[in-house]
């Protein structure tokens, strides 16, 4: 198929402040929640993007990204996998409590489960706030991997980048791009703290899939067809 809120500094977004006034006479200047960059929430996503909507995730279609996903016969997803080159970035959104952001505890807890398996972790302030860095034995042999993590309202979107990108933000190119254009349509109703949000499958992907009868959890890039995002 080829198609975290705070940051480092001050806040979760750059906001432009724009004057307010309050009479001919009078101006007085005061911050305006203008955001210059995502992870956005559905209510605040800029309009006229082309996106392609998996349900709680809506992803900007940008030049030579693939978005590979895998997901069971009724469309659910499992995984999502956006690939640029050599780099790759896993993407997860999750249900977070309205008062805060959890990516501070989900971060600590990825630390030790990286010290469990014998990986040193490190911490590291990076564009999306704080950063986690690490180096993994895969079959494929030693893999170096960075956690990122965006706060958004009742939601958290955590991304893992792969390949070059890991070890060096600046080498991401179009992903970041990527990221910074994602929508989260988190939906009104309750949900337990730090459940995977619901992603599905486009309905006519799903439609022709289940048409060509392709077993569960079958690649995109193995046949799946093709879906193409949508301006919204």
């Amino acid at each position: 198929m080829i198609f975290s809120r705070k940051r480092a500094g001050a806040g979760r977004q750059t906001r432009d402040e724009r004057p307010e006034v309050r009479d001919e006479n009078e101006i007085e200047a005061v911050t305006t929640p203008v955001l210059t960059r995502g992870p956005y929430d559905i209510s605040e996503a800029p309009a006229g993007v082309a996106r392609l909507d998996l349900g709680s995730l809506h992803i900007p279609a940008v030049p030579e990204v693939e978005v590979r996903v895998q997901a069971d016969q009724q469309g659910v997803i499992q995984q999502v996998v956006l690939v640029h080159g050599e780099n790759a970035l896993q993407l997860g959104v999750f249900a977070a409590p309205r008062s805060e952001g959890i990516w501070d505890e989900v971060r600590e807890e990825i630390r030790q489960s990286l010290f469990t398996d014998g990986a040193a972790a490190q911490e590291v302030a990076g564009e999306y706030g704080t950063e986690l860095r690490a180096r993994v034995t895969t079959p494929d042999g030693v893999t170096d991997l960075r956690f990122v993590g965006i706060d958004g309202p009742r939601w958290m979107v955590r991304g893992v980048f792969q390949g070059p990108s890991a070890s060096d933000p600046a080498a991401a190119g179009p992903l970041t791009e990527c990221l910074d254009g994602l929508v989260v349509d988190r939906g009104n109703e309750a949900k337990p703290v730090r459940e995977p949000l619901p992603l599905r499958l486009p309905r006519d992907v799903a439609d022709q899939a289940e048409l060509q009868g392709e077993p569960e959890g079958a690649s995109p890039d193995g046949g799946r067809p093709a879906a193409r995002p949508r301006q919204v």
